[in-house]
């Protein structure tokens, strides 16, 4: 019985996926889901790759069904649903066995799962998955995290089965422990922002310009053939194209506007915090699901404060520049998200490499687009210097954020909400000022604490004249 490859844990419809992609590749696989009637059913409807697919009704006899050293993946819910099937397989398995989480886990989870397992056995890696469920099927994109000799153990299949660009398997080790997990989450940062800036100019066009859904379809089709080509503005093409089977109305007007969220963006931003690395776009994304989902507040604002005027002349913006704004925004975001790991990177000592990361990114997931090859080319030729600065991208910032910036006004002044557009605009112009106004900052803490500041002249002196007032 001893003849599969790998064996998985899960057959929900991602780890079903995952595992038939496996298969597919010519790696022999040994599957166990806790109801047994999923498992069989899975090998049954599996058709021409059901005699590659072991079907096991214990773990234990998933175990027995791999060949050692054994690895085995699990995609199950993260948190306490993977530490219990950690320690169901421990004593099954041998010391040199490899268990994988290649769920959406938090990476401090995953830092602690491997540094148990370094005492308890038995080996134990955290791997990100990207691209939903068509990606898991056909090609995701992965991001490891571990010991580099796991990596190398299992990386023929992960290879295999991850996505493509021009050739090159979009998988990749990032680093030790928690690293792909962290990636995976900065990942989901990056695509939360992106989703909400694309949700963004979509109420411009939809209530400011006053455009059908037919024809923000038609723009982001021809959007999506430019600069901003990529999977979400060619997925957003789609939906606003679709027409509801039940009205026959546009299938977003008959959409609730209450987004929903599984947590990893909250992560994302609740790390960048502890590391003081600012991600504002990400963190404006996730204050706009938040809010989204307090429908009756919103309907209560509206109430007292009435619908804003929104409308707006023909003249006051066009789609070119609606274009430009968001190339600009997704330059900004992209760069605040690289910036978060190159932040990570360093306070862990994760030397994790930026260059193949944005490689990793190109095919596969969800932020798949046309501009991570030069993001990958301007992080190969300097890794430390912030993506916005590059040549490349400054020049296209140059050329763009004058159009962000007449967005965000119109927006600001029709009653337009574009937080994550703005949030990125006001980061921009921090980051473009050489002279700010932390120094009232810096006199207002020494005046009620004391605490000190650094003068432009170098002298010693550290308070100003009014040391004492404080409380």
């Amino acid at each position: 019985m001893t003849n599969s490859t790998i064996g998985l844990i899960g057959l929900g419809t991602m780890g079903a996926m995952l595992a038939l992609n496996i298969a597919e590749k010519g790696f022999p696989i040994a599957v166990w889901n806790r109801t047994t009637a999923v498992t069989h059913q899975f090998k049954a409807e599996a058709g021409a790759l059901a005699p590659m697919i072991t079907p096991t009704e214990t773990l234990a006899e998933l175990v027995a069904a791999i060949k050692p050293p054994r690895a085995i993946i699990l995609m199950v819910p993260a948190g306490e649903a993977v530490d219990q099937q950690i320690a169901a397989l421990r004593p099954l398995m041998a010391a040199d066995d490899l268990i994988i989480d290649a769920g959406n886990a938090l990476f401090h989870d995953t830092n602690r799962r491997s540094a148990d397992a370094q005492t308890l056995g038995p080996h134990f890696m955290g791997i990100g998955v990207s691209g939903g469920e068509e990606g898991a099927r056909h090609g995701p994109a992965i991001m490891g995290g571990g010991l580099r000799q796991d990596w190398d153990r299992v990386a023929p299949v992960l290879n295999a089965i991850a996505a493509k660009y021009q050739g090159v398997p979009c998988a990749d080790f990032m680093g030790p422990a928690g690293a792909g997990h962290f990636v995976k989450a900065v990942h989901n940062g990056i695509e939360y922002a992106d989703m909400q800036m694309i949700a963004e100019v979509y109420g411009v066009m939809r209530d400011g310009m006053g455009m059908t859904a037919a024809e923000i379809s038609q723009t982001l089709h021809g959007w999506n053939k430019g600069p901003l080509q990529s999977y979400l503005i060619e997925i957003s093409a789609e939906v606003a194209g679709a027409t509801d089977k039940h009205s026959g109305k546009p299938m977003l007007d008959m959409i609730l506007d209450r987004a929903g969220q599984k947590g990893t963006g909250r992560w994302t931003v609740i790390e960048a915090q502890h590391l003081a690395a600012t991600i504002p776009a990400i963190e404006a994304a996730v204050m706009a699901r938040n809010l989204s989902s307090r429908l009756p507040e919103r309907l209560a604002g509206q109430a007292v404060f009435g619908a804003a005027p929104q409308a707006m002349a023909k003249s006051t913006l066009t789609l070119a520049q609606l274009e430009q704004a968001m190339i600009a925004g997704k330059i900004l975001c992209y760069a605040q998200g690289f910036a978060l790991i190159s932040a990570a990177s360093a306070a862990f000592d994760w030397p994790m490499p930026l260059p193949e990361i944005a490689r990793v990114w190109r095919e596969g997931c969800i932020i798949r687009s046309s501009m991570l090859n030069d993001m990958a080319t301007a992080l190969t030729e300097d890794p430390a210097r912030n993506l916005m600065l590059a040549p490349f991208f400054a020049e296209h910032l140059k050329a763009t954020h004058g159009a962000l910036r007449q967005t965000i006004a119109a927006g600001a002044l029709h009653g337009l909400p574009l937080p994550a557009l703005a949030s990125g605009l006001a980061w921009f112009d921090m980051m473009r000022t050489g002279r700010s106004t932390a120094n009232m900052i810096q006199a207002q803490r020494d005046f009620f604490g004391a605490h000190g500041f650094e003068r432009i002249d170098g002298l010693d002196d550290k308070h100003g004249p009014w040391s004492g007032h404080g409380i």
